[in-house]
């Protein structure tokens, strides 16, 4: 597990997907100029924004571990994250990824590591390096191994079921908390909840370096 990020305190935060329901999934895209914002996003974004906790976010790369592209090139994401969620006045707590694969071929890579969803460990390093209880967190995804790894940190999870998920394998930990058509629809969802139960958001202390 590997992370590129500032540090900072909140009393909740929001671990979200990258591929398919931050951005648009484009396999093993690593090029800045062509990643573009999922249907959606631009709106949650402001939504996180409003509310004022952190986004963190959460992703396997298996890319790495099949010699698609440098671990290194990731710093090019990073980047891209960083200014995009800056623009819509989100705090950036960290891009948080897992490179491994059980079958990779470049052997550096080839394990079974507890940070590969559905496997909990990004979340876990992500809520860590916030400083904020993994239950204070929303874990939001576009396939049900999203939905496990939250499940299994102990997170409220919501699966945006925008037709990436196709195998729809289930098992004791891979049902969401909520289900939406679009991360907009995600963000709308946290906003009301929150506010409902009466955490307004506002940071602890910090903010994003």
């Amino acid at each position: 597990m590997a992370m590129i990020g500032g540090a900072l305190a909140m009393d909740g935060a929001i671990l979200i997907d990258k591929d398919g329901t931050l951005i648009d999934d484009e396999p093993f895209n690593v090029d800045a100029g062509r990643i573009r914002l999922a249907p959606g996003a631009q709106q949650a974004l402001r939504d996180f924004a409003s509310l004022g906790w952190p986004v963190a976010v959460v992703s396997n790369q298996p890319g790495v571990a099949f010699g698609y592209f440098a671990e290194s090139s990731l710093s090019n994401v990073r980047d891209y994250l960083s200014r995009a969620l800056a623009y819509y006045g989100v705090d950036f707590a960290g891009f948080f990824y897992c490179p491994h694969h059980p079958q990779a071929r470049e052997a550096a890579y080839r394990i079974v590591c507890a940070c590969r969803k559905p496997a909990p460990g990004l979340l876990e390093a992500a809520a860590r390096h916030i400083g904020v209880p993994l239950s204070a967190c929303w874990m939001i995804g576009d396939i049900l191994d999203d939905v496990e790894a939250g499940n299994v940190a102990g997170c409220r999870t919501i699966l945006v079921d925008c037709g990436n998920e196709t195998m729809w394998r289930g098992g004791a930990h891979r049902t969401p908390d909520h289900t939406v058509g679009t991360v907009d629809a995600a963000a709308r969802l946290v906003l009301s909840q929150v506010r409902e139960t009466g955490r307004t958001g506002r940071p602890t202390f910090g903010t994003p370096s």
